[in-house]
């Protein structure tokens, strides 16, 4: 399937008190990576509004490995799962010195047409269009 990088670097205002990385920053995180992701596909945020479609997510769960720290350096992979009916996008974050896991995740989005506020149950041709080019 169709993967996208993006590099990030602890910083201290994504820290706790416990000086690791918030679990609420974590989504800031995939974002970024999912931003790359849809932008390589072609159809990033733009494309969806442009399509007539809003894509919330409807499902995000997080397995924290280990923290991030103060100035680490990550590397976070998002790669499509599924296209076809919704958006799942699995996530990586790994050291990116050492390779180590540190984060796994997934995200679900859903298409819903912006003028009815439908949910549909297939993605917009333009999407499945645009991953097919990338297989």
């Amino acid at each position: 399937m169709i993967a996208a990088e993006t590099i990030i670097t602890a910083q201290f205002y994504d820290l706790d008190p416990m000086q690791v990385v918030w679990h609420g920053n974590y989504p800031r995180f995939l974002e970024e990576a999912r931003s790359a992701l849809l932008d390589k596909i072609g159809f990033n945020y733009r494309e969806m509004a442009m399509s007539g479609h809003v894509w919330p997510i409807v499902e995000l769960r997080i397995k924290y490995v280990r923290p991030i720290r103060l100035q680490e350096t990550v590397k976070i992979r998002a790669r499509l799962l599924e296209y076809e009916c919704r958006l799942k996008i699995d996530y990586l974050i790994t050291n990116a010195a050492s390779g180590e896991v540190l984060t796994k995740a997934h995200t679900t989005q859903v298409a819903v047409e912006r003028a009815t506020n439908e949910l549909c149950f297939q993605s917009p041709e333009i999407l499945v269009e645009k991953v097919r080019r990338l297989l």
